[in-house]
Parts: C-alpha cells; sequence; structure tokens
C-alpha cells in the first residue's frame, strides 16, 4: 500500500480501530485505573500510569480490528454493523490484521519496559483478545470472555506496579469480569434480533426475558465486590459514597432498559462510562483525603 492510498484509508482504520467511538476504551480503562490506584495505594508511578493508558488505547484499538475480521461476514446483516469497514469492503480481511498486528507490537514494546512478571501476564491478555471474538460462535457467555480480556489490565496493572499478584487483585478482576458482562449484555439486547436471525450467540439470549434482572444482580454483584475490595483496602467514606451513587447509575440504565428499545439499551450501555468514572473519582478523592 502506497502513501497516497493509505491516507485515504486512514479514516477507514479509524474506524476499523474505534478510535471514534472510545466508549470501549473507556470501559477497559476505568478497572485498569481502579487497579493501579488499589495497588500504588492512591500514588502510582507515572511511568507505569502513562504506560497503561497508552497500552489501554493500543490493546483495545487492536481488539477491535480482529473483531471485525472475525465478524466480517456476519457484520454486514446486522444493522448496527453494516457500515463497518470489512463489511462494507473498504478495508481488506489482510489489512485489519496487520493493523492488529502492529498495534499489538507497539503495546508489547511498552510492556517491556515493565517487570517480568508483567511481561509473561501480556501473552495471556493477548491470547484472550484473540479468542473472545470467535467465542460467539461456541458460547451464550461470549461476555464473560469479553470480561476476561477488557479485565486483565487489572492483574497486569497489580503486577506492573507491585511485582505480585495479592489476592484482593483477583477479587477486583473478578469485578471487572461480572461489570463488562452487565453492561454488554446490554449491548447485546440491542442487537438479539439480528444475532438470532444469523446464529450468534449472546448473553441477552441466554438469559431471555429474566435479562434486566439478571443485569440488576450482576451490577450489584460488581458493587458489593468494590465494597469488599474498598473493606479490605481500608477505605474512607468518600469511596463508599462514590459506590453508593453509582448504584444510581445502575437504576437509570435499567430504567433506560426497561423496553429493550435498541437506541436505549445502547445508551444504558454507554452510560456504564459515568459508572466507573464515578468510582474512579471517588477512589482518588479517597486515598487523597485518607491516605
Amino acid at each position: 500500500m502506497d502513501i497516497a492510498n493509505l491516507g485515504q484509508k486512514l479514516p477507514h482504520f479509524v474506524s476499523l480501530t474505534r478510535l471514534d467511538r472510545p466508549i470501549g476504551i473507556y470501559l477497559l480503562l476505568w478497572p485498569m485505573l481502579w487497579a493501579l490506584w488499589f495497588a500504588a495505594k492512591g500514588v502510582p508511578q507515572i511511568d507505569v500510569l502513562l504506560i497503561f493508558v497508552a497500552g489501554t488505547v493500543l490493546t483495545r484499538s487492536a481488539g477491535c480490528a480482529v473483531n471485525d475480521y472475525a465478524d466480517r461476514d456476519f457484520d454486514g446483516h446486522v444493522e448496527r454493523t453494516r457500515d463497518r469497514p470489512l463489511a462494507t469492503g473498504v478495508l481488506s480481511p489482510r489489512e485489519a490484521l496487520s493493523a492488529a498486528a502492529l498495534l499489538m507490537l507497539l503495546a508489547f514494546v511498552l510492556v517491556l519496559f515493565t517487570n517480568q512478571l508483567t511481561i509473561a501476564l501480556s501473552f495471556v491478555a493477548v491470547l484472550l483478545a484473540v479468542i473472545y471474538p470467535f467465542s460467539k460462535r461456541y458460547t451464550h457467555l461470549p461476555q464473560v470472555v469479553l470480561g476476561a480480556a477488557f479485565g486483565f489490565a487489572v492483574p497486569m496493572a497489580y503486577a506492573a506496579q507491585t511485582g505480585s499478584l495479592p489476592s484482593i487483585a483477583w477479587w477486583l478482576y473478578l469485578s471487572a469480569i461480572i461489570w463488562s458482562v452487565a453492561y454488554d449484555t446490554l449491548y447485546a439486547i440491542a442487537d438479539r434480533p439480528d444475532d438470532l436471525k444469523i446464529g450468534v450467540k449472546s448473553s441477552a439470549i441466554l438469559f431471555g426475558r429474566y435479562d434486566l434482572v439478571i443485569v440488576a444482580l450482576l451490577q450489584l454483584t460488581v458493587l458489593g465486590l468494590l465494597a469488599f475490595v474498598g473493606w479490605q483496602s481500608a477505605r474512607g467514606p468518600i469511596y463508599f459514597t462514590g459506590l453508593f451513587a453509582s448504584a444510581g447509575f445502575v437504576a437509570y440504565q435499567l430504567w433506560l432498559a426497561r423496553d429493550r428499545e435498541p437506541k436505549r439499551c445502547v445508551q444504558a450501555f454507554l452510560n456504564n462510562n459515568w459508572l466507573g468514572f464515578t468510582v474512579f473519582v471517588a477512589l482518588v478523592a479517597d486515598f487523597a483525603f485518607y491516605p
């Protein structure tokens, strides 16, 4: 591909990697930042923070390219995804894989500036990121695989900051997995009619008419786990107030999705950014006032 052709295709690569739709970056970023602040007791190393923020952008972008490659024969049949670059043919499968490989390589270069434990964990992270897009062919809970992939920055952050993996890191990782299942189920409800037609599996299909009840239970479990982690870490009232405020977002999301109207379900999904942000701000403030 020559430079001129690359310039013409650049907007399509932006679309492929969803850099124009950063919600996935935010949802990947918040659990990582929670973990980093807990691991560092409120004062993370600047180099680790910068590496993980940049790594979050790179790995999420690479994951989107792999996802579109895996779904290239399905996206054209789904209303929400029919305009994606591989579905329309403006980018080739080979170009998508090349973009994913380059982004993963850049992310791995960043990891090399951490420690051996974090480097070893990065191979697991790559494996999970590659497996997720294909999991929806074989299980009704691909959201669990997504959560495992999205949340793996949690143990990696602990490893990079402390050189160890205490039990609290795994509790926080579990909260990130469950949170991903909850918010991605809201997203999957919007796609459920199309997914049923083309044979793609999802938690929204598995949960059926109990979908919102299960989402509510999952979200409450997330807040419960975050409360447990906060208690184990001797956090103060600001943190727990933030968790209480986050419960309001859960209620709002369920209200938005109450009729299963696709656009409203997507809005409920997007609202999880504010839930994650609220937890993070409360955590930062709590460490600032109660170090």
